[in-house]
C-alpha cells in the first residue's frame, strides 16, 4: 500500500481557498498537482502569468492543430489519419461519405467515437443505432460495426489500446449525476436491422496489434436476432450531459470526466453558467499538471479561455510546464467576465506522452506557442 506524503503547510501571503478571492499583489495562481487533479496539489500566487514566456526553443511547447487542413480520403476506420498516439491510446479523426465497403473489428482495444459533424446510421452485432453530431458512440473490443452515413461525417477514432472504457467515479454526488447510465441508448434490433439481413458476400476486417486481416463470409454476420446481457455499444450525445457547476468556485477539468481507460480518461466541457462569486476565478486557472498530457479537440461554439481557436481544430500541452489561459482571456475575466460559455469540448488527459502522426505537419499553427507572449496582452 502507498500514500502520498501529506504536508497541507502554507508560507507567505496566500489566498484561504483556491480558485477564488487571490491576493491583490499576486493576481495568477497555479496549480502544481500530481495524477490529473485527483492527487495532492499546491497552489502558488505569482505576480506574473506562469504563461508570460518571451520565447521558447526545444520541442517540449503547446501546439496547436487544424485538422479541418487533414486528407479527407479513407473507406475504412484504419485509413484514418493518426492525430496523436502512445502504446495505450490511438488518436485518430476520419471524414467518410459513404458506406463502409466491409465489416471492420477492432481486436486491439475499445473504441469510441465521437461524431463531429454528419448523420447517419450504426450497425454492428448488438443491432441498430442512429448517430447524429454531437454523439459518442463507444465499440466494445471485438464488435463487428459499419455505418451508412447520411451525410459527410468527420467524427473522432479514440482507441483505449488493450484497454476498455469505464464510467468514473461519482462519489459524492451520487450515480445519476452528470448522466444517469439509462441515458446510454443500445442498440435494437429493429426493422432497418433486420432489413440488412442477407446472403451476400461480406467482408470483416480485423485490426490486431496493428496489421490487418480479412474475413470473407457468404453471407452477412451482422444476423443476430436477439441478445441479452450487460456487454453493448452505447450512445450518449454531448446534450445529454449536465456537467457538475459551483456558482463559487472553477472546478477542475476532473468534474467533467466522461469515460475512463486505465491510462487516460476522456472528459466532455459542455455550455454551462460560468461562476458568479465576484471572488471567483471565470477562466480555467494556470496549473502544472505533471504526470498528463492534456489535448482538447474543439467542437463547437464560443472558446473562451482560447484566442484564434475554431471548431475542428485541436491543441496538445505535453506535461512539464505550466499553462492556461491566454492573456486577452484572462484580462477580459478580470473586468468584464462572460455568464454563460457556449463551447464543445472534447478532452484527452493521458499518463503516457503522446506523440504526432506523420500526418500532423502539414495541419499545425505554428504560431500557437507565441499566442501567450506578453505583448499580445
Amino acid at each position: 500500500m502507498r500514500k502520498w506524503i501529506s504536508y497541507p503547510h502554507k508560507a507567505g501571503t496566500v489566498s484561504r481557498q483556491a480558485h477564488a478571492d487571490l491576493p491583490e499583489a499576486a493576481r495568477y495562481e497555479r496549480e502544481v498537482g500530481r495524477s490529473g487533479f485527483y492527487g495532492p496539489a499546491s497552489h502558488l500566487h505569482h505576480q506574473h502569468p506562469p504563461t508570460g514566456w518571451s520565447g521558447w526553443q526545444g520541442p517540449l511547447c503547446p501546439r496547436a492543430y487544424d485538422l479541418n487542413e487533414l486528407p479527407k480520403a479513407g473507406a475504412m476506420p484504419f485509413d484514418a489519419a493518426t492525430v496523436l498516439a502512445n502504446a495505450h491510446c490511438q488518436f485518430r479523426i476520419w471524414t467518410v461519405d459513404a458506406a463502409m465497403p466491409a465489416l471492420f473489428r477492432n481486436a486491439d482495444g475499445d473504441d469510441l467515437l465521437f461524431i463531429h459533424e454528419g448523420a447517419g446510421e450504426f450497425y454492428c452485432d448488438y443491432g441498430h443505432l442512429s448517430y447524429r453530431d454531437g454523439d459518442y458512440l463507444l465499440i466494445p473490443r471485438g464488435t463487428m460495426w459499419r455505418i451508412e452515413p447520411a451525410a459527410p461525417t468527420t467524427m473522432l477514432l479514440i482507441e483505449a489500446t488493450g484497454d476498455a472504457y469505464q464510467l468514473p467515479e461519482k462519489g459524492l454526488v451520487g450515480p445519476n449525476a452528470i448522466f444517469d447510465e439509462a441515458m446510454l441508448d443500445v442498440p435494437q434490433i429493429d426493422a432497418a436491422f433486420q432489413a440488412q439481413y442477407g446472403e451476400t458476400e461480406t467482408k470483416v476486417m480485423i485490426k490486431r496489434r496493428g496489421a490487418l486481416s480479412t474475413q470473407t463470409f457468404p453471407f452477412n454476420p451482422l444476423d443476430a436476432i436477439g441478445w441479452h446481457g450487460n456487454l453493448s455499444v452505447c450512445r450518449i450525445n454531448w446534450r445529454d450531459i449536465r456537467p457538475l457547476m459551483s456558482h463559487r468556485y472553477h472546478l477542475p477539468p476532473s468534474a467533467h470526466s466522461t469515460f475512463v481507460a486505465e491510462r487516460f480518461v476522456v472528459c466532455t466541457f459542455v455550455p454551462r453558467p460560468i461562476e458568479s462569486d465576484p471572488g471567483a476565478l471565470k477562466v480555467p486557472f494556470y496549473h502544472s499538471n505533471d504526470d498528463y498530457d492534456e489535448v482538447i479537440f474543439y467542437h463547437a461554439g464560443d472558446f473562451f479561455s482560447r484566442d484564434n481557436i475554431k471548431p475542428g481544430m485541436l491543441t496538445h500541452h505535453p506535461c512539464g510546464f505550466a499553462h492556461g489561459p491566454h492573456p486577452k482571456a484572462y484580462a477580459k475575466s478580470q473586468v468584464e467576465p462572460k455568464t454563460f460559455t457556449d463551447e464543445v469540448a472534447v478532452m484527452i488527459d493521458a499518463r503516457d506522452a503522446l506523440d504526432p502522426g506523420e500526418a500532423m505537419a502539414g495541419a499545425e499553427w505554428g504560431g500557437y506557442v507565441d499566442s501567450w507572449k506578453p505583448k499580445q496582452a
